[in-house]
């Protein structure tokens, strides 16, 4: 079937670009952790003719008229979401979980005031305090790590005194390259002790969170809950605001939101965070959440077995992070571009402490959500652990081209799902 027979027509190069990208998605392996597989459902919603629509401000309260649809799509996202994710309040409006963290900022804070968050380089986010970024420039963040880059056990006992000394008004939680569950309840009372705000950024596991299959921070006291609504959640790219109980914190994320951080809503992409919210409730949902943990640890002990350094020693979510430059004497940026010929796609990630370049650093991050959604098991899983290591160590055109054979009959044996059962 042609999906796209009118670009086809009217606009071959972008038609060439599409359908370049659709095969390359068909015949390869995607295992960046921040990646997965929408619905047909969710591609549907994001082509609607709601992206005509210009629809300022919040159901009932919208400041163009014709919004009768509009305000039923985003209703319907804002309760499947407080459902998903047991909060009391959710704005479904940021375009990502870029604009959802400065939103969330900017809500609370005062130019000039501290956010104690994770160091990027211990598997924090850029929006969660690295120099490059502008919110440098307004708010002073304070960074902690972990004690032990082995285990990943964050140093909870220094963040306590680090918090004790700075007084934030935000301590803030999540990452973006750390494979380990933390502690909540020791943010929480840190937090609480210091008199601060509790966030946490569940951008990579928010669906593990909504399959129950990783804790929800919300069971253990924090205020509030900022996401992307791809990765793990399998929807469209976007992000999300959730608050547990407080309405005065709703009210002004709210306003941070819309009108004080961004304009008209993407209604088209809200209906399709709403659609994908609705596949997320199904029981089906918490088999596939569960099963992404199972693939992780499935090549984990294939990393394990043949003595590879994984940062933090393994991994209890979605992701893991490989020393390749310990492991197999080759960089990251080296290893992510061997790969990639042989089909798998994954990206370049520094480690902990990394003396190596940003852009060339010394590991790799790599996960399985995209891999469970085509359906692949622990037998799967684990095979491409092994052409993994076949790849990075031999690193020969001969071993290359046998790997990307096999990758490309992995794949066709498992083809991206139209939709979610």
């Amino acid at each position: 079937m042609d999906y796209y027979k009118r670009i086809r027509k009217e606009d071959k190069e972008i038609y060439k670009a599409i359908t370049g990208e659709e095969k390359r998605q068909a015949e390869g392996l995607e295992l960046i952790p921040s990646e997965n597989y929408v619905s047909r459902a969710v591609k549907e919603a994001m082509a609607s003719s709601l992206t005509n629509k210009y629809s300022e401000g919040y159901p009932g309260k919208r400041y163009y008229g014709g919004q009768e649809f509009t305000d039923q799509v985003e209703t319907l996202a804002i309760e499947r979401a407080k459902k998903l994710f047991k909060a009391k309040y959710a704005n479904v409006q940021p375009l990502g979980g870029a604009n959802a963290n400065i939103a969330m900022y900017f809500a609370l804070l005062e130019p000039g005031d501290t956010i104690l968050g994770m160091d990027l380089s211990h598997g924090g986010h850029l929006t969660h305090g690295h120099p490059v970024t502008y919110l440098t420039k307004i708010f002073n963040f304070e960074r902690y790590k972990m004690k032990n880059v082995e285990t990943g056990e964050i140093d909870y006992d220094e963040m306590r005194r680090t918090a004790r000394r700075i007084k934030p008004k935000i301590i803030l939680a999540g990452f973006s390259a750390y494979p380990r569950e933390l502690d909540y309840k020791k943010f929480v009372s840190i937090a609480r002790e210091v008199g601060a705000i509790s966030v946490m950024d569940i951008a990579h596991i928010a669906g593990l969170i909504a399959g129950r299959a990783a804790k929800n921070p919300f069971d253990y006291g924090f205020d509030i809950m900022t996401t992307t609504t791809h990765k793990t959640l399998r929807g469209p790219r976007g992000g999300m605001i959730l608050v547990r109980e407080s309405e005065e914190i709703a009210k002004k994320i709210n306003k941070a939101v819309f009108p004080g951080f961004q304009g008209g809503p993407h209604m088209h992409q809200i209906a399709a965070k709403a659609v994908a919210f609705g596949e997320a409730l199904r029981p089906s949902f918490k088999k596939y959440a569960k099963q992404i943990i199972t693939n992780t640890h499935a090549m984990e002990k294939v990393f394990k077995k043949h003595k590879a350094r994984m940062l933090t020693g393994g991994s209890d979510n979605h992701l893991i992070l490989l020393d390749v430059w310990k492991s197999f004497g080759i960089s990251g940026g080296e290893a992510e571009k061997l790969l990639d010929r042989a089909g798998i796609t994954l990206n370049k990630n520094a480690i902990a402490d990394d003396t190596r370049k940003p852009m060339d650093p010394s590991g790799i991050r790599f996960g399985t959500p995209a891999l469970t959604t085509r359906g692949f098991k622990t037998k799967e899983a684990a095979r491409v652990a092994e052409i993994m290591i076949e790849v990075l160590t031999a690193r020969s055109d001969a071993a290359v081209k046998r790997a990307k054979q096999e990758i490309k009959k992995l794949a066709l044996a498992h083809p991206i799902p139209e939709s979610f059962k």
